[in-house]
């Protein structure tokens, strides 16, 4: 495979086959800047123009350096490649050349194949205990595995979007090369490797930006997660736009997941990036790009990211499943089956409505995007864990309906993510979890449980003290998978399904994405409904979906073969949808 030539980040250290190590760094705050390495005196560095300070010296991969300011602090490099000793730490210069592939032809495979599989590296038990899976993912028809944000953050429990150190992978889950062998495992295997990145924050314990690059925030815009960042700066657009080429062509990502990008100002910057990273990567590749957007801003799609994480159908999914109607889900509650159709027809269900939850409009009109630019779930790392208990859709619906929402994430166009588990359907909370310092996790908890006592199940102090502590250690073994879980009865049935599901889409719906549309949909009643999409070679996909415990009569009967039903049980009738059934047919496309 062709590659295209890389050029090393603007910030940072980069260690060359030479034996030397370029140390660059913009610290426009400060007129001279030192860089101690390992235990030698600190040594100036070279003030470049444009508040840019820069050196090269001879060390080894694996030195240890910081920087030292005017004041006479030591801190480590905002773009270290490795913080081994944790956030407070030194930094440590990594050769990224010593490294040698294996999967060296891997190109990546096209959006229509994919299949994610969202993943918390930590909780998943490390890169090798990954490694170990992907054989059987690979097997079950997983096509990308999506990992949780890796950007190192402090101690060794949290999400990952509390990271200060974009450029370097969680100390605590391994090394650089350690990581890079849990990509070419999978790339072995044909399965892509995605990261999520958060590019509209920093966490609040480390954040050395913050300390001596004052520059790199805006003073005037706040996120939910503290100051915005500056992106009208050229040095800071730099930063952000060499991370993301840093791990799709140093790691060999093959795609990122933005974090919260409406949290991102101005949003112009978010065009610019994607056009960078299409022509510094090589063109020979598959390089996927997500977005996390509360705005549904669909011209983002239009515009050349490969998809956006649709929360709008989950919510109405959601909604029906449970009768939740508290906090966001209150925007769904109104008539969720009709908010499931027109999501599965258009994709967004807000196109510029007003919401109930804020009285403002949201999202743009997205009926002309392709089903494939919306990933479908029927929950991920945030709907789990944004629960007090952590509590999975397998503690909270009827297995049978559970059934039939399998069907519909795995049969319907959209792209299909599962979080970890939820192929066999485990019961093991995903909880919220941190390791702060003990002031800071005092003020996550408090936090924790003032944002939980909104809703009406936590509004008193006996029912909040229940909700776990996000820095006992324990939270977070609570919520590590066991692997060993789905050979296990009575999960073998779960997974087996989705299994056969999985391979129904990879030979009839996957080779026939290109080009695919909505059709006509249909609603019956509450949770029974019929949507049908004409295909890329015309040919007509139809699921009649039925969530409810009556038979659906028609008037005539479904026509063409049926793929899959999801009650095997039932007599196939094709003038009926039997009670909590899904029903997926194909048929030679006859209407326009």
């Amino acid at each position: 495979m062709t590659q295209s030539a890389y050029s090393p980040p603007t910030w940072g250290a980069w260690h060359t086959q030479d034996g030397l190590t370029r140390f660059r760094i913009w610290a426009p705050h400060y007129t001279e800047l030192h860089i101690k390495l390992n235990d030698a005196r600190p040594v100036q560095l070279n003030k470049t123009g444009s508040g840019w300070h820069e050196i090269s010296l001879q060390c080894a991969p694996g030195s240890r350096y910081v920087y030292q300011t005017p004041h006479g602090d030591f801190l480590p490099d905002p773009a270290s490649a490795f913080q081994p000793e944790d956030v407070h730490g030194p930094s440590e210069v990594i050769d990224h050349n010593s490294y040698s592939w294996r999967a060296l032809h891997w190109r990546g495979r096209p959006w229509e194949e994919t299949v994610i599989y969202e993943l918390h590296v930590g909780a998943a038990g490390g890169y090798e205990a990954i490694i170990q899976q992907l054989d059987q993912l690979a097997e079950l028809g997983v096509t990308a595995i999506e990992l949780m944000p890796l950007a190192e953050f402090p101690g060794n429990r949290n999400w990952g979007y509390d990271g200060v150190f974009p450029y370097a992978p969680e100390s605590s889950y391994g090394t650089p090369d350690d990581l890079k062998r849990l990509i070419d495992a999978a790339h072995g295997r044909r399965i892509m490797v995605f990261l999520d990145v958060v590019y509209n924050h920093f966490g609040p314990e480390g954040n050395i930006l913050s300390q001596y690059i004052p520059e790199f925030f805006r003073t005037d815009r706040q996120t939910p997660w503290g100051q915005a960042i500056d992106f009208t700066l050229p040095s800071v657009q730099d930063y952000f736009v060499d991370n993301a080429l840093y791990w799709l062509n140093v790691y060999k990502f093959d795609g990122l997941r933005l974090d919260a990008v409406h949290a991102i100002f101005p949003q112009s910057w978010l065009r610019s990036l994607k056009d960078k990273i299409r022509a510094q990567c090589s063109p020979e590749r598959y390089i996927h790009l997500i977005l996390e957007n509360e705005n549904n801003d669909a011209d983002l799609l239009r515009e050349g990211y490969s998809a956006q994480w649709n929360d709008d159908a989950h919510n109405a999914l959601h909604v029906l499943l449970t009768g939740e109607g508290e906090g966001y889900y209150q925007n769904f509650l109104n008539d969720p089956t009709a908010s499931l159709v027109k999501s599965l027809e258009q994709g967004f269900v807000y196109q510029g409505e007003k919401m109930p939850s804020t009285g403002r409009e949201r999202g743009q009109v997205s009926s002309d995007l392709s089903p494939t630019s919306f990933i479908f779930f029927l929950q991920n790392h945030d709907q789990i864990g944004n629960r007090a208990f952590g509590d999975r859709l397998t503690s909270l619906v009827d297995e049978n309906q559970l059934s039939v929402a399998r069907s519909l994430l795995f049969l319907c166009p959209h792209i299909p993510m599962i979080f970890m588990g939820d192929e066999w359907g485990t019961k093991t909370p995903f909880l919220y979890f941190v390791s702060h310092s003990e002031e800071l996790n005092k003020i996550v908890r408090e936090g924790r449980r003032k944002e939980m006592a909104s809703f009406k199940s936590f509004n008193n102090i006996a029912e909040a003290d229940k909700i776990p502590d996000p820095g006992n250690p324990n939270t977070f073994q609570m919520s590590c998978i066991n692997w060993k879980q789905k050979r296990e009865k009575p999960y073998t049935e779960l997974y087996e399904q989705t299994r056969e599901l999985l391979s129904v889409r990879a030979e009839h719906i996957c080779p026939r994405l290109a080009g695919c549309k909505a059709l006509s949909s249909h609603i019956w009643g509450i949770g029974a409904f019929s949507v049908s999409w004409k295909m890329g070679d015309d040919r007509i996909l139809e699921l009649l979906v039925n969530f409810t415990n009556s038979s659906i009569e028609l008037k005539s009967g479904y026509q063409g073969i049926v793929l899959y039903r999801s009650n095997a049980s039932v007599h196939d009738v094709n003038t009926r949808i039997p009670p909590s059934t899904l029903i997926a047919t194909l048929r030679e496309g006859a209407e326009t």
